[in-house]
């Protein structure tokens, strides 16, 4: 099965038993010194263990006064770093699989908090307008001396037993920033002209070569296209054609493979997806470049199926398939795609959650984080699943994600695992959260939830809501409660109990269509954003109010980007700063923020989304009758699909 991904490749001199290549995700798994920590030994292993062909690290460092990208994160700027990278190398090669160090420096895009307080370096003193960190142009000597730490990097990296090293020069960092007009307004030999903006990453990798020699392999990752259309620049920086010609060059200066992306911060959504992009989106970047060098090229483009990924060898776009999202989502992707397992692939959902995390890492103190794979970056945690259920029943009231999830790790203990569902039909809020545009991929995870029940034989009883009687008849060893949330319709505003007011799930379920309509949403959450554009795409007029300064108040920037581009496009007004006040036969009345105004609109509906509220239906006799409960998910604290699994999880682990 899959014989194209699954055929054997080869870059340079390195064999590969397949076509699989992890792609390089930063994961704040390091230690603080920059040493390689048996945590990240462990989140690399589990990837090669679940038949990875080629994985790359994280970013790592070549210099580290003002290299960093954060506080947890490998460093190669030294002799001492040279132990802890034999130790990945030994864990890696057990499994036949084949391990690439991934080396930079983040130039402007870096965090001066994080770099001592100092201005980042740059080809120019031009200030990255995502992470705004105070930017100075680095001198031609001090260019010359950056170029020697990405050689004595790669250096390091052949002497520690490392398999091959990976020049990053796409997503805008530094030597990104050199290749790119938009970054690189320079006058002197590296910068101006494209032969000398190409300088910089020409003399790291001649230099690499000459001191590693030509049996040692080097990929250059390239972001071929940065995108800048996309934020309303489209004669800015780097277009296909430039990609083309640069990784033309690299074949000739001996470059083994070309890894091929796309983006850069302040595209960012180019480079790491939202749950909008659909799979294949940029794999013409991976094929034109194929089309212009003999070298191997790998590519990325949200990859998540097997099939899709097949095909794409097949028709000669790629020769490697590469993805770092989905090997986190699921290490074992590999292994089950050699075995025909495909139905049991945890599939990522591209939700970015891990992006969010990593991007408040360093204030947060958390590594990594998956929100459908609670395992990812605490493998050493969460590795030992103890067979030691008995067979003895665990009731769990719900079959959403925290209800299915424990019962899934519950079933690979040995326990019995039986699930109350009051509904027809498994997902709880999933089945709400996959029906707005571009929501498709939440279907993955209900499917995948679905398949590991029904391998693992759990017993699922839809259309069905225990009594305290029911569950005694069961005589369960734990009752795990993870009944779900409400929306919240606060009796406080005036009017909320009128006809044309309704809920979220009111629309979100189907129960209720509209088209042709005058709606007014109430607030700008996501769900309230995604019911917005719902709506607007089926034909209504939809304004959409929010209370706060600003629509989409404490999103994820990315997310919140995405979306917003999709509902100004659907026409959805927007009114920031608006307090509803109460609401009559679909007039609504709001208090304006800025100035205290009383404003009146009039909709045919009203849709009010102001989050949920815990389901705490039973829970109390619960807790009276049952000497071990557990609540879970929503019915603990409404959160989102993270908190969810995660809670279902560490409960199921634990018990």
């Amino acid at each position: 099965m899959f014989n194209n991904l699954f055929s054997k490749g080869k870059i340079g001199c390195m064999d590969t038993k397949n076509r699989i290549v992890m792609t390089s995700m930063g994961n704040h798994l390091g230690n603080p010194d920059g040493t390689m920590s048996k945590a990240d030994i462990a989140f690399y292993g589990a990837r090669a263990k679940g038949g990875v062909g080629v994985i790359f690290t994280e970013v790592s460092m070549v210099e580290e006064s003002r290299g960093r990208g954060n506080l947890c994160q490998i460093s190669v700027a030294d002799d001492k770093y040279i132990p802890g990278l034999k130790e990945l190398a030994d864990e890696i090669h057990k499994y036949n699989s084949k391990i690439v160090i991934q080396i930079y420096h983040p130039g402007r895009q870096g965090i001066s908090a994080v770099n001592g307080n100092l201005p980042m370096l740059a080809p120019s003193a031009i200030e990255c307008q995502c992470v705004h960190q105070p930017t100075v142009a680095m001198t031609t000597d001090e260019v010359s001396d950056m170029v020697e730490k990405f050689i004595l990097a790669a250096v390091r990296v052949k002497k520690s037993g490392i398999d091959g090293v990976e020049v990053h020069g796409a997503h805008g960092y530094l030597v990104n920033q050199f290749l790119s007009p938009h970054t690189n307004h320079r006058i002197d030999k590296y910068g101006g002209s494209f032969e000398n903006r190409l300088r910089f990453l020409e003399e790291i990798v001649i230099g690499i070569k000459e001191r590693c020699g030509k049996d040692f392999p080097l990929v250059v990752r390239l972001s071929v296209d940065e995108f800048y259309e996309t934020i309303g620049l489209p004669e800015e920086g780097l277009h296909l054609k430039d990609g083309v010609k640069i990784a033309e060059r690299m074949e000739q200066l001996g470059v083994d493979a070309i890894d091929v992306s796309s983006g850069t911060y302040e595209t960012m959504n180019t480079a790491w997806e939202p749950s909008s992009f659909d799979q294949g989106w940029k794999i013409n970047l991976a094929e034109t470049i194929k089309k212009s060098v003999k070298i191997p090229v790998i590519g990325v483009s949200v990859i998540r199926e097997p099939e899709y990924a097949d095909q794409i060898i097949a028709d000669g776009k790629v020769d490697f398939v590469g993805s770092a999202r989905q090997h986190f989502g699921d290490p074992e992707w590999s292994n089950k795609a050699k075995e025909g397992k495909t139905n049991e692939i945890r599939k990522c959902i591209s939700c970015l959650h891990c992006m969010e995390v990593l991007m408040s890492s360093d204030i947060t103190k958390l590594p990594c984080q998956c929100a459908i794979n609670i395992q990812s970056g605490r493998e050493l945690d969460y590795s030992n699943f103890i067979e030691d259920g008995d067979g003895r029943t665990v009731a769990i009231i719900g079959a959403g994600p925290a209800g299915l999830e424990a019962a899934r790790v519950l079933a690979m203990r040995k326990f019995k695992p039986v699930i109350f569902e009051k509904s027809d039909k498994i997902g709880g809020q999933l089945e709400f959260a996959n029906k707005p545009p571009k929501k498709e991929k939440i279907n993955w995870l209900i499917d995948y939830l679905r398949v590991q029940s029904e391998k693992l034989g759990i017993e699922i009883r839809l259309d069905s809501t225990p009594t305290i009687e029911d569950l005694k008849e069961l005589n369960p060893y734990a009752v795990f409660v993870a009944q779900g949330s409400n929306p919240i319709m606060p009796k406080s505003i005036l009017g909320i109990d009128g006809k044309e007011v309704l809920s979220i799930t009111d629309i979100l379920s189907g129960r209720i269509k509209l088209k042709g309509k005058k709606i007014g949403v109430v607030g700008s959450g996501m769900t309230g954003l995604e019911t917005a554009e719902l709506l607007a795409e089926t034909g209504n007029e939809v304004s959409l109010f929010e209370m706060a300064d600003n629509i989409g108040p404490g999103l994820f920037f990315q997310n919140l980007i995405d979306i917003m581009g999709r509902t100004l496009k659907d026409g959805v007004h927007l009114y920031p700063k608006h307090k509803l006040i109460k609401i009559e036969n679909g007039k609504l009345t709001f208090e304006l923020m800025e100035n205290n105004e009383i404003k009146d609109y009039s909709f045919d509906n009203v849709i009010i989304s102001l989050g949920t509220r815990s389901n705490n239906k039973l829970i109390e006799e619960i807790n009276i009758n049952f000497d071990i409960v557990k609540i879970l998910g929503d019915a603990s604290k409404p959160g989102r699909i993270r908190n969810a699994m995660e809670t279902g999880f560490v409960n199921a682990y634990n018990l």
